[in-house]
């Protein structure tokens, strides 16, 4: 070590004011990361609960014990095999088939509409946000008995058309929620938009082979926000979902915890649920790569 450095660490050393901040800086420091262990432990205790309640040996609610003392695969064996009472496998594939198209139309029409709405000049244009801004402040709780009795009037309350009034509901009016995606567009220069016309790409072609690219960030949040509206949703599926042929998930964990059930169910209860979050969380992770800035492969295609 050189003398003007071994000089320069003394002076650092014996200047007490760089050696109180060095102090305060560890302190945070230290108060920091047990403010972090402290929440991480309030979000893991009730998963960690729930994901072992699902393997107790004990069917009811009623535990001598915070944690199960006996543990065994049986409820979800039963969950799965049975189904003479709440036939949960079928409730798992009715919600899952609605939340994959629902998904699918939900980031299709929000793409287009905010594409629009970012590139796109029009009369109406600034009218029609402002429109969609307002009706966005009301509760959807406020349509319920509206969309059940349009739904009842075209006959869609009934077998198969359930499925299908679900879709409707989740999807159709997906597009009014374009605020977030055309807030991220508003943030792709124009100039890539303008460089594509000049190579002779069409408004088409400038949306699939420029805007996607670079939007790949918010069409996975997009995408999770789409799946987990129907995979999650309890009232819209309350009201349009009369009978147990064609319960969700969300509706079949509701019957699972009332009177009639819980004492024999209340164990399947947490197993269903453990099993309701394996989708969402392999979407999670399936998609988690796209979390990346996309501009530089953007501006390269």
């Amino acid at each position: 070590m050189s003398q003007a450095t071994q000089s320069a660490t003394v002076k650092a050393e014996s200047n007490p004011f760089l050696h109180d901040q060095r102090k305060r800086r560890i302190v945070g420091d230290v108060l920091s990361h047990l403010l972090l262990v402290v929440l991480a432990v309030i979000w893991i205790i009730p998963i960690a609960w729930v994901v072992m309640e699902s393997f107790n040996a004990n069917p009811g609610p009623y535990n001598p014990s915070f944690f199960p003392e006996e543990y065994t695969l049986d409820n979800y064996i039963q969950l799965f095999t049975d189904t003479h009472i709440l036939n949960f496998p079928k409730m798992f594939m009715h919600t899952f088939i609605i939340a994959v198209i629902s998904c699918l139309i939900n980031v299709f029409f929000v793409l287009c509409v905010a594409f629009s709405m970012s590139r796109l000049r029009f009369r109406f244009r600034k009218s029609f946000m402002n429109v969609v801004l307002v009706l966005g402040m009301f509760p959807n709780i406020m349509s319920v008995v509206v969309i059940y009795f349009i739904l009842k009037s075209l006959g869609l309350t009934q077998g198969i058309g359930v499925t299908v009034a679900l879709i409707l509901v989740y999807s159709a009016g997906a597009g009014a929620g374009f605020y977030v995606m055309k807030g991220y567009m508003d943030t792709i220069p124009m100039s890539l938009d303008e460089a594509a016309a000049l190579d002779g790409c069409t408004r088409w072609q400038t949306f699939r082979l420029i805007i996607l690219p670079v939007c790949k960030p918010m069409l996975v949040y997009q995408a999770l926000t789409a799946f987990l509206g129907p995979w999650l949703d309890f009232v819209m599926a309350k009201a349009i979902c009369r009978t147990q042929d064609n319960y969700t998930v969300a509706l079949g964990l509701y019957q699972m915890l009332s009177r009639e059930y819980l004492n024999s169910w209340f164990a399947r209860f947490a197993a269903a649920a453990v099993i309701i979050a394996i989708p969402i969380a392999i979407l999670t992770i399936v998609m988690q790569r796209y979390y990346q800035e996309a501009m530089s492969g953007a501006v390269k295609g």
